[in-house]
């Protein structure tokens, strides 16, 4: 495909050249490809290359979690034509609106590791040692890549997992290579595979900005409950919160401040956000977040928490200590509506609650790490894994979470439901880019707020399930154009 070999020349490229600004492993201007990986701390500098990467405004920098966030009914959007809004209307097709910028920096990303494992298995095919936690992260890393690309591109697993997924691509390929569409079930395999090859090569210490041993289990705890495999999910998941001289839960007091620092308690991975390389400013996830006007005039007021998700947020006398982290959006000074989880703090006089510290959401408009995977997703994953068989550790999971709202009766084994550990990972998660990726894999419908703003949205109707064709996004044209045989694999009706 057309940008896959086009990410090949570049990687080869770079490679070659040693760029300073991204890969920066050799001192030479004309390093042999071969040679561009020679020490275990050669292998690091790649991954922190990968891992700015991931960052990427086309990826988790911002459209990613805003994918989810916009399409999962928890955000509506009050006005069209500020950005992005296509992913709340669906207006999708194979020349306009088809987000290809997903595929094109997530293979980049992967091709990157895809490089770095093979000049991994070289040297130590010739004897050399100390590259296992470098292997490990790169095989976590490129399991969480095609995690993200399957969900974005095939139906979920549990709908149909024999049709297209995406691309396998495991090594550098030629220039004139044309993968095709692997079935959503390969893909699943391949992304297990790796997590299970990796995790025994990754240290159980904290690894901040970087993948360690409980983040491929957390990854894997992900990828099992989308896979509808409770019985690993809940064995990952319990892995991970055992770790409890490693990780903890915020408590409601220090819950709110903790989107205004770094590598918490909770934080099992998080990529890290430098405002002098990577920060995207007013294109950034915080920017998009927030209220109209709030840090820079560029912020538009882009996105904001739907009716629906403030109603339930809301519910027990407004006492939910997530509360804390919404401010005012342009409606009214009431309506709570904006998310400051990405911009480190509520600046004063936008919120009914006081402002945090640390504010810094009028300095650098990305102002906080990506947190990529928390430990209270780990908690809402067991809640629903042991559902089924457990309901009493069900509970006793899905309640350390719930408790954020003091005036919530705790659930018991004669009230908790799936529904209920759903809509408290709505709340819980919100703005962290799960939203609609859990109504889909659950067979689950949802209904926009389009009277928010009053919009008319011709593209979808007003209440969606995954049977709507748009609910993946269409192969390119661009890519149908270089590469003719994934033609006959485009997804349906598109």
């Amino acid at each position: 495909m057309k940008n896959i070999k086009l990410i090949l020349a570049t990687v080869l490229l770079l490679s070659t050249v040693a760029c300073k600004k991204f890969l920066d492993v050799t001192p030479s201007n004309s390093a042999d490809a071969n040679k561009a990986v020679q020490t275990p701390r050669d292998a690091q500098i790649i991954i922190n290359g990968i891992m700015n990467q991931m960052t990427d405004a086309s990826y988790y920098g911002r459209n990613f979690i805003m994918y989810a966030d916009a399409k999962g009914g928890d955000m509506a959007v009050f006005s069209m034509g500020r950005g992005l809004d296509a992913l709340y209307t669906f207006n999708h097709s194979v020349n306009n609106n088809n987000y290809s910028g997903f595929w094109s920096q997530i293979y980049f990303c992967i091709l990157e590791t895809n490089y770095l494992l093979e000049q991994i298995a070289k040297l130590e095919a010739a004897g050399a040692t100390g590259f296992n936690i470098s292997k490990g992260q790169a095989l976590t890393a490129r399991a969480l890549m095609y995690f993200d690309l399957v969900r974005l591109y095939g139906k979920p697993y549990t709908q149909d997992k024999t049709s297209y997924g995406v691309p396998i691509v495991l090594t550098r390929l030629g220039f004139d290579a044309k993968p095709l569409r692997a079935s959503v079930d390969d893909v699943y395999k391949q992304i297990v595979k790796d997590l299970t090859d990796a995790a025994p090569l990754l240290p159980k210490t904290r690894t901040d900005g970087y993948i360690n041993y409980y983040a491929n289990k957390a990854i894997a705890a992900r990828v099992y409950l989308n896979m509808d495999d409770k019985p690993a999910a809940l064995t990952a998941a319990k892995e991970v919160i055992a770790a409890t001289g490693i990780y903890s839960l915020y408590t409601n007091a220090n819950w709110v401040n903790s989107w205004s620092s770094q590598f918490g308690s909770e934080s099992i991975f998080e990529l890290k956000v430098n405002p002098l390389e990577n920060d995207l400013g007013t294109g950034s996830l915080g920017v998009y977040q927030r209220n109209k006007g709030v840090g820079t005039t560029s912020a538009l007021g882009f996105f904001y928490a739907s009716t629906g998700f403030l109603s339930t947020l809301n519910a027990g006398g407004n006492t939910d200590i997530r509360r804390g982290i919404m401010a005012r959006d342009e409606t009214s000074a009431s309506r709570l509506g904006s998310c400051y989880k990405y911009s480190g703090g509520i600046p004063d006089g936008n919120s009914s609650t006081s402002k945090m510290p640390g504010d810094k959401s009028t300095n650098n408009n990305t102002a906080v790490n990506i947190k990529v995977i928390r430990l209270s997703e780990m908690y809402l994953i067991a809640a629903e894994a042991a559902l089924p068989t457990d309901a009493l550790a069900a509970v006793g999971y899905l309640n350390a979470i719930r408790g954020r709202n003091p005036s919530l009766l705790p659930a018991t084994v004669a009230t908790i439901n799936a529904d209920m550990i759903l809509e408290e990972r709505s709340k819980e998660l919100y703005g962290e880019g799960h939203r609609f990726f859990d109504m889909m894999r659950l067979n689950k419908s949802i209904t926009y707020n389009d009277e928010f703003g009053g919009l008319t949205v011709s593209q979808r109707t007003k209440t969606i399930d995954r049977t709507f064709y748009k609910t993946i996004l269409p192969i390119s044209q661009g890519e149908i154009n270089a590469n003719p045989g994934i033609k006959a694999q485009q997804n349906p009706q598109y």
